[in-house]
């Protein structure tokens, strides 16, 4: 699946309204209301452009005994979990956030034959809704290690696809990965992020956050990396990953002198313009290119949730990279979204929902592997420092932005499945967060006074034989320009 910018041709049902095949957009049998992402959002599978979304659009073959499978595991866990659920016309049980299936048959078919992923499609697809969404993943993902019984988790294997190798990072594969989510639409980020353009956590002076302190709180973030690589007056600063070139003009502003890097030509082109209206063109150069191919010496390197793109097999290609680049004396400071190195490794190993519609090829470390590899490069990590819940108020604070824009983005040409799609991507990392399940921290990077160690491939996440791994470092040498519309050639 391609996120392309989607041009809508499907029309949302007033609410209440019956949708073509009397599914999602049908009253609420017992009174009680929809969502509002439901009510703002209706969708149905017979107004899903099956060319567009194909696995949203039609239901996976028939897998009875997966399907009964699926049934009966959700429902004893659904009457565990503090959650009110309601399944098609049944009365509604329990006490919590609202889960409610429209279609159960449906429901339950995907997850049998797809496990999260299909749980993802269904809610795409309008197959079901809540009325506190991030409520409803939180639980999901608090109790996440209790939904399947402990002797029957050694079939997860049977309900996990492995990761499509056309998502592997490699320097071609890399381009198109970001190009499917940061090339989406400029306009697209706008609508929902703050007047600094930055995707990444805010720290805020104090939760909860409110709307009015996200800029602010995500120049104190941008700040407080700059002070962990000690930029200042006259530093030659490495970004690699520009975003939109917020960090880049605080660091300028500064007085530094900075080069940054980006795969993504929309993102470099906003970031250009934004770089030359505030007057520092003679000190920033945004360049489009991967971060393989960067060559020089700088004071410091910052990263900003970059890691997470890289995928583990380029893990030290990405970290040797840092040391490379820094000269004598140099720092690098690092954000990255973490979670626990056991899931890390089971998540390296899966195809997931977000990997599908969402982050192509990316994986997200745990410290350990943050560590790891980064001394491996030769690189020590000097500060480590977490604020998860932060991450969950800039989310949430995004997702409210995102819903109360929802006429403007369809303006834009993204249809009913895209819209509920990044609904769900938001507030599917917003529960992660909320639910401890994921982390996000700044470490402070410096070079290490023990010698770099060899990679060891065997000892990484991703379960990548031996021999692709070696070609992926072959694919991630800097030799050279590569074939690209927008590619200007080696970074120097």
């Amino acid at each position: 699946m391609t996120l392309s910018a989607p041009r809508s041709t499907d029309q949302p049902a007033a609410p209440g309204a019956p949708s073509p095949d009397g599914g999602p957009g049908a009253p609420d049998p017992d009174g009680g209301p929809h969502s509002a992402a439901y009510a703002r959002h209706p969708a149905s599978r017979a107004t899903t452009d099956p060319d567009r979304w194909p696995d949203v659009a039609r239901l996976p073959a028939p897998a009875p005994l997966r399907t009964a499978i699926a049934r009966t595991l959700l429902k004893r866990a659904f009457a565990r979990l503090p959650l009110r659920i309601r399944l098609g016309d049944a009365p509604a049980a329990g006490t919590g956030p609202a889960l409610t299936v429209h279609d159960p048959d449906a429901f339950f078919r995907r997850i049998g034959t797809g496990g999260l992923i299909g749980f993802g499609e269904s809610y795409m697809a309008g197959e079901w809704d809540s009325d506190d969404l991030p409520g409803v993943l939180t639980v999901l993902a608090t109790h996440v290690d209790e939904l399947v019984p402990g002797p029957l988790r050694t079939l997860r294997g049977a309900w996990v696809r492995r990761r499509p190798a056309a998502d592997r990072n490699s320097v071609s594969g890399a381009r198109q990965n970001i190009r499917r989510h940061y090339d989406l639409s400029n306009e697209l980020f706008a609508e929902f992020l703050d007047p600094t353009m930055t995707y990444s956590s805010a720290v805020f002076g104090a939760l909860p956050a409110r709307p009015e302190e996200l800029a602010g709180a995500q120049a104190r973030k941008i700040d407080r990396l700059l002070d962990l690589a000690a930029v200042g007056e006259g530093t030659r600063l490495l970004e690699i990953g520009t975003g939109w070139g917020e960090l880049a003009l605080r660091a300028a502003a500064r007085g530094a002198a900075v080069t940054t890097i980006t795969l993504s030509a929309e993102q470099r082109d906003l970031a250009v313009r934004r770089i030359a209206e505030a007057g520092y063109a003679d000190r920033v150069t945004v360049r489009l290119c991967d971060y393989r191919e960067v060559a020089g010496a700088y004071d410091a390197v910052v990263s900003v949730e970059m890691i997470e793109a890289v995928g583990a097999e380029f893990w030290p290609a990405y970290f040797r990279t840092l040391r490379e680049r820094l000269a004598p004396g140099g720092r690098v400071a690092l954000q990255a979204i973490t979670m626990e190195h056991q899931r890390m490794l089971h998540t390296s190993r899966t195809h997931t929902w977000i990997s599908k519609y969402v982050f192509p090829g990316g994986l997200i470390p745990s410290p350990e592997a943050v560590t790891r590899e980064a001394a491996r490069a030769g690189l020590k990590v000097t500060a480590d420092h977490g604020y998860g819940e932060h991450y969950a108020e800039t989310l949430r604070l995004w997702r409210e932005r995102f819903a109360a824009r929802a006429d403007r983005v369809r303006e834009l040409g993204f249809d009913t499945v895209f819209q509920r799609m990044w609904e769900l991507y938001l507030a599917y990392s917003e529960a992660g967060f909320r639910a401890r399940y994921l982390d996000v921290r700044q470490f402070r990077l410096a070079p290490a006074t023990i010698p770099a160690q060899p990679d060891a491939a065997g000892e990484r996440p991703a379960a990548v034989p031996a021999q692709s791994a070696a070609e992926g470092e072959r694919s991630g040498a800097a030799s050279g320009p590569t074939t690209d519309d927008h590619h200007q050639g080696v970074c120097r």
